[in-house]
Parts: structure tokens; C-alpha cells; sequence
């Protein structure tokens, strides 16, 4: 991250924020700046600093910016409530709701990604446009050694990393942190899919951007882009509404540290 960016992020205060009563449980958000609301959802074990902090001061020199911490996440209170992306998807519209935003464009990295997906399919009237940043809508979106991985997590691989610091930062009950862990595991552990015929359905314009080895199916990534109306030659016909950007030499982790390359698609997209 430039040092200009770094000192953006540290210094930038959310002109509101808050708890949103909604599916019997209070989730957190944060509002920045002023515009054309749009909705960022982070990826697992996330907070909003620690996956939007490079973001959200440049995104929000022209948007309404509004933040939210899912279930069990950052400031959001840990709930045994089940996890299910439809429930999720329904916490960012009631979310909506209670901030009075009629529709939204919606970013999603990773887990919060599939939510983004989840939430077009479910809520296709509040949507505008959609980025989706290296996730897919269903298990075998990624690849086989990932998929093991998820099998092959423990609450002990998370101890003294940035997550835990991240959470224990902001959580209101750092004792949950465990209780967190687990849920979100076994959340992994289960195969998802949020089916081919609900994708092609969607009809707001989508960007998606991938890391050329951030673990996901590149195979599976154009079949994606396909049922979004991607992947034929403009040269022959028209342009399709969606984009598909693979950066070179990234993974899932580092894909997110080029905030001026992602910065630069998502603003030419939405414009």
C-alpha cells in the first residue's frame, strides 16, 4: 500500500455507524462519504478495516460507502443463529432497509463474494451493478486443494494472525472468538452451490476480478462469465454488460493488496 494510501486509511472517520436490528440479531455497519450508495461485504474472518481499509477512502470521495460486518464478524456480536447464505444475503438487504438505501451497487471478496451473489439472485430489485473479488457461488468454484483445505481447518491455524489481532481490535466479546471459529468452519466444511440457472438469471451488469492463482477454477471462472453474458467477441456482435479482470502473479491474499489496480476497474465499471 503507498504510504499516501496508508495514512488515507488511518485517518479516514465513518460520518455514521452503528447496529441494525435485523433477523433477530444487531449487525454493524459504517457509513463514509457521499453519493451512489455502495454496499462492501468482506471476506471471511475479515473486519472492515482489515479488507477495506486500502478502499474505502478513495471509493468514498465520490459514493455513499457502507460497510458491513456479517454475522459473528468485527463489531457484529457472535450469535449460534445458523449461518446460510440466503439468511446473510437478508441481513445486507434489512440492512438496506434500516439505512433507507432503496438500491445499491454491491462489492464482494471472497466469502462475502458468494453473499454478493447470493444477494442478486435473492434481492434482484435493490441491486445496480456487481463486483465480485476472486469468489465463486459454489464449492467446485475453486479448486480441489482448496476445497481440502476448507475440510482440513481447525480453530488452532487462526491463533497470533492478523484475523485474531483484527478481531480482538473491535469484537464486543473477545471470548467468542472460538465459538466464531467453529461455526465458520463447519459453514466451510459444507459443500455450497447457488445453481447455474440462478446465475444466468441475474440481469444487473457484473465485474469479476480473479488472481490468475487465487485458488479459484479459472475453468469454472469463464463458464461463470458465460452465464453472465461474457466471453464472445465484441469485434462480431455486441458488448456484453459484464467484464471479467484476471491479474497476473496474484493469489487470493495479495490479489486484494493492488488497491490501485482494483480501485481503477471497479470505478471505470460503475461509472
Amino acid at each position: 500500500m503507498s504510504a499516501a494510501l496508508q495514512s488515507d486509511a488511518q485517518n479516514l472517520k465513518p460520518s455514521g455507524s452503528g447496529y441494525a436490528p435485523v433477523n433477530g440479531i444487531k449487525v454493524y455497519y459504517e457509513v463514509y462519504g457521499e453519493g451512489k450508495p455502495i454496499i462492501l461485504l468482506h471476506g471471511a474472518f475479515m473486519t472492515i478495516s482489515s479488507n477495506w481499509g486500502q478502499y474505502i477512502p478513495e471509493l468514498s470521495k465520490t459514493r455513499k460507502v457502507i460497510a458491513i460486518e456479517l454475522q459473528g464478524h468485527g463489531h457484529t456480536p457472535y450469535t449460534d443463529r445458523p449461518l446460510s447464505h440466503a439468511t446473510l444475503a437478508s441481513d445486507v438487504e434489512q440492512v438496506m432497509d434500516y439505512l433507507k438505501i432503496d438500491s445499491a451497487d454491491v462489492l464482494g471478496y471472497s466469502f462475502g463474494g458468494a453473499i454478493a451473489y447470493q444477494f442478486a439472485i435473492q434481492s434482484p430489485k435493490r441491486l445496480r451493478k456487481l463486483v465480485i473479488i476472486s469468489a465463486t457461488y459454489k464449492s467446485t468454484g475453486w479448486l480441489p486443494e482448496v476445497n481440502s483445505a476448507f475440510k482440513s481447518m481447525k480453530p488452532e491455524f487462526f491463533a497470533n494472525t492478523p484475523m485474531h489481532t483484527a478481531y480482538d481490535a473491535v469484537a464486543p466479546d473477545k471470548t467468542a472468538w472460538t465459538k466464531f471459529l467453529d461455526q465458520m468452519i463447519t459453514s466451510a466444511k459444507m459443500p455450497f452451490d447457488l445453481g447455474d440457472d440462478n446465475i444466468a438469471k441475474i440481469t444487473a451488469p457484473v465485474l469479476i476480478i480473479s488472481g490468475d492463482n487465487d485458488g479459484l477454477d479459472k475453468i469454472e471462472l469463464i463458464k461463470t462469465y458465460k452465464l453472465l453474458g461474457g466471453g464472445v467477441s465484441v469485434d462480431m456482435g455486441a458488448k456484453p454488460q459484464s467484464q471479467l479482470a484476471i491479474l497476473p502473479g496474484q493469489g487470493h491474499v495479495t490479489l486484494m493488496m493492488q488497491a490501485p489496480t482494483i480501485l481503477n476497474y471497479v470505478e471505470n465499471f460503475l461509472k
